[in-house]
């Protein structure tokens, strides 16, 4: 459900410092009347010791009015995230995950459980969105790639106390796009991580090597495309139907003044649902891959 979030992780980490003067993470540049707006895809979850930040996102960053997020990267946020999935995420009770998989997605589940270092039985008690997003975390987390150095919380942490940060959705919100999945859509998604589980690193290292290259076709590849095969509503949901949401406040932001930086998850930003494509639709000068 959250491919774009999600390494031998040593031996990564290296080759991709060593790349990281050769080729970045894309970036996007769009222009208004009197604004410009800086847009940046990230990736939510990183190793520490990673070199990623371009240039051009740095130099806007020094010079931005306003910087904007998914949601607010604070405490008073991280609190509410939680305290709506525990709401929304739990099964009813004498109801259990494994009831609304086949035989062999229990299977498969217990298998990602015991990969992952989870009670099989803590999962059994998490609607399917919050136990594909759980299974993400972990398996990320072992690998050594966690929240806390992912972009947004480094950017965060280094924003000047003067510049305005703005969000384009509630942690409520963002939470209710996922639980208010049908749960065929969301079995679907919970379906496509357990098969991540089962590569291993192998799927976050091929995202991770996509991003710091700023190869925008591989990044929608391996960030969208098994999310629009395996399941297709989450897509519509997660990433087709936010866009659109979000683009109301960039073409309003756009029509303003100064200059905005931008950052959403890289899945947003890549191919014909992303949010360049959907400005560029519009008529609308966007420099980027």
């Amino acid at each position: 459900m959250v491919r774009f979030l999600r390494l031998t992780l040593a031996v990564l980490v290296v080759a991709l410092c060593c790349r990281a003067a050769a080729a970045q993470p894309p970036v996007w540049v769009v222009k208004g009347p009197d604004a410009t707006i800086v847009l940046f895809g990230s990736v939510h979850l990183l190793p520490p010791g990673l070199a990623w930040e371009p240039a051009r996102l740095e130099q806007a960053l020094a010079q931005a009015d306003d910087v904007w997020f998914e949601i607010p990267i604070d405490e008073a946020s991280s609190l509410a995230a939680g305290q709506s999935a525990i709401a929304m995420g739990m099964q009813p009770f004498g109801r259990s995950l494994s009831a609304e998989l086949s035989a062999q997605d229990q299977v498969r589940l217990a298998r990602a459980a015991q990969a992952c270092g989870l009670p099989v039985d803590g999962l059994n008690r998490l609607q399917p969105w919050l136990a594909d997003v759980t299974l993400s975390v972990a398996s990320y987390r072992l690998a050594g790639a966690v929240v806390d150095n992912g972009v947004e919380r480094q950017l965060s942490a280094h924003l000047a106390p003067d510049v305005q940060r703005h969000a384009f959705e509630t942690p409520q919100e963002q939470i209710g796009y996922m639980s208010s999945a049908p749960v065929a859509d969301q079995v679907a998604s919970l379906r496509e991580t357990l098969g991540e589980v089962e590569q291993g690193p192998a799927s976050y290292q091929r995202l991770l090597r996509a991003w710091m290259s700023g190869d925008a076709g591989a990044i929608r590849r391996e960030a969208l495309s098994p999310m629009m095969r395996e399941a297709p509503g989450v897509y519509r949901r997660l990433v087709v139907d936010r866009n659109r949401r979000w683009m109301d406040a960039i073409l309003a932001r756009l029509h303003g003044k100064g200059e905005a930086v931008m950052v959403v998850g890289v899945g947003h930003l890549v191919g014909p649902d992303g949010l360049p494509a959907l400005l560029r639709a519009r008529g609308i000068k966007v420099q980027g891959p």
